[in-house]
């Protein structure tokens, strides 16, 4: 929502009508409480989320899909007469509206490609407008802490793109990028359904060639519209191979088909973000900017925060704030750790109830076979702020389920517990991941476990 009511607020300004107000849950519990003191600051009114913002007809009220109709505002918006939207639908409105639009799509991976075709495109002086669901690192600086959206002109717009509450079907792309599809939110034959109009509305597909379910998709489209991507698949208009795994990033040589090769060096970890680039670099190729300068672009690409970020080493144990919350994530993120040497202690939020029920075989068969003898996963119970969930599974489900195939798993009753377990266990050479979304306050412990290192270490 914040990066929404960014982009908001400057068409506002350029229109000469109107200012942004919110409620956030969140607020009121009092949680991040500084993200809420920078939109006051940049001229966000906010109001508790008890419906006193919500008075007048001539409101607007923006709500996400977590807003249920017991929700104050909306008993509030309804009395006053004020409009109610979604955000995929102002969202979806604002994209449509532009020009040209590239639309960012897929189970993983989505946030690093919209930022990587977003620092493209800042360089190579396209002026984009971009939404994204997580904040780019390129684009923070001391007045701009929360880097989610970035603020360009109103001929190019770049957007996440979800699926997870069948909102894609709203977006009518110039260019769709599809990363990957796997089971996520929905059922298989409801996201081919979802990813198929997607793509199929769009000038052109960029599509991943090493994804089986992508791949069906760009069979399914006329050639002059495709343009694919590829690890080491000949047949792809973009090709990686050479693949060399580096401390903090990676380097490879990409082939265009038909044309050169060109090394590229990436300062983000792992084969995922390999493909992650090769998506962006297709979406920009789409647009007119030249593959040379979107390799050199590249380059300084810094990442997305809470992707494998590095929060800190002390006394040789390094703690890590890592977004991963679906199976797909996860397995990227194992996968990316384990081309090092050291222990593995993860620590595992999930992102919710639903998900946890729907994904349970796959988060332990994930965990199962990518766990190596000696990692250790630790698990609270889901993330949960309120409202109706089915809560019959829990993270002891997975936590057994892993167990039962050998590793070693535990679920402990709050997220402090495992802090604690952390941090005894910790010695020289580990690693300490903290993974899950939904959840500002997953950074914060992070750094707490951290600074609780440094004070042993003391």
């Amino acid at each position: 929502m914040l990066p929404l009511a960014m982009i908001v607020q400057a068409q506002v300004r350029s229109s000469g009508g109107g200012r942004i107000e919110g409620s956030d849950r969140s607020r009121d519990q009092g949680r991040t409480p500084e993200k809420f003191a920078w939109l006051e600051a940049h001229g966000v009114t906010l109001h508790p989320q008890d419906g006193s913002g919500v008075t007048r007809p001539e409101q607007t009220v923006v709500a996400t899909g977590a807003i249920e109709d017991t929700v104050p505002d909306i008993g509030a918006a309804k009395r006053a007469g004020a409009r109610i939207v979604t955000r995929p639908e102002l969202l979806s409105q604002l994209f449509n509206a532009a020009p040209t639009s590239i639309g960012v799509a897929g189970t993983s991976g989505k946030s690093t490609i919209t930022g990587m075709i977003a620092w493209i495109l800042h360089q190579a002086g396209r002026a984009p407008t971009v939404m994204n669901g997580a904040v780019m690192k390129n684009f923070v600086d001391a007045d701009h802490p929360f880097a989610s959206a970035l603020i360009g002109g109103p001929d190019l717009f770049v957007s996440e793109v979800d699926e997870s509450d069948g909102s894609i079907a709203r977006y009518n792309p110039t260019v769709a990028v599809v990363s990957n599809i796997s089971l996520d939110h929905k059922s298989m034959e409801e996201l081919r359904d979802l990813f198929g109009g997607f793509t199929g509305r769009a000038a052109k597909a960029v599509l991943n060639l090493d994804n089986v379910e992508t791949r069906a998709l760009a069979q399914a489209l006329p050639n002059d519209k495709v343009i694919t991507f590829a690890l080491g698949e000949e047949s792809a208009t973009l090709n990686a191979h050479d693949l060399e795994p580096m401390p903090t990033g990676m380097r490879f040589t990409l082939t265009e088909l038909g044309g050169p090769r060109h090394t590229v060096i990436l300062n983000v970890p792992g084969a995922h973000n390999v493909a992650n680039a090769l998506a962006a670099l297709g979406a920009v190729r789409a647009i007119g900017v030249p593959l040379a300068e979107a390799v050199a672009a590249l380059e300084t690409f810094a990442g997305i925060r809470r992707r494998m970020e590095i929060v800190g080493t002390v006394n040789g144990v390094t703690v890590i704030d890592d977004f991963a919350h679906n199976p797909d994530k996860i397995a990227a993120t194992l996968k990316t750790l384990h081309a090092f040497d050291g222990r593995l202690l993860i620590l595992f939020q999930p992102h919710g109830f639903g998900p946890l029920r729907l994904m349970q075989r796959e988060f332990i068969d994930g965990f199962a076979g990518l766990m190596r003898a000696d990692d250790v996963l630790l698990m609270p119970e889901p993330v949960y702020f309120g409202g109706t969930t089915d809560r019959s599974v829990g993270s002891e489900d997975i936590a057994s389920g892993v167990r039962a195939a050998g590793q070693n798993a535990e679920a402990l009753a709050t997220r402090e517990a495992c802090g604690d377990r952390l941090i005894d266990m910790a010695r020289p050479g580990d690693r300490i991941i903290v993974m899950g979304a939904r959840d500002d306050t997953l950074s914060d412990f992070a750094a707490g476990l951290l600074k609780r290192l440094d004070t042993r270490a003391g």
